[in-house]
């Protein structure tokens, strides 16, 4: 398993059993518990979406523009949950 693609889709299938694990335990968490299984779901679909650019696009083998796309991502990232937050 030295292929690079190979171990973005394995993380990837990682990353998703991990968020599908919190999603099937959201309706048995109070609300504060809830809020924080959410921003870990959003998180996690954070690193998916760093896996896809960086790997499966090829970014990783540009760094000035991987980085421009990663802070672009962070930023919405970051409003998104802000706004959940707030919600």
């Amino acid at each position: 398993m030295n292929d690079p693609l190979t171990k973005a889709w394995a993380a990837l299938i990682g990353l998703s059993a991990v968020s599908t694990a919190i999603a099937l335990a959201l309706p048995r968490l109070d609300a504060t518990a809830l809020k924080g299984a959410t921003v870990v779901i959003l998180l996690i679909a954070w690193l998916k979406a760093r896996v896809i650019l960086s790997r499966y696009l090829g970014l990783a083998a540009v760094p000035p523009i991987g980085r421009g796309f990663g802070l672009v991502l962070g930023l919405f990232m970051l409003a998104a949950g802000g706004l959940y937050l707030v919600a």
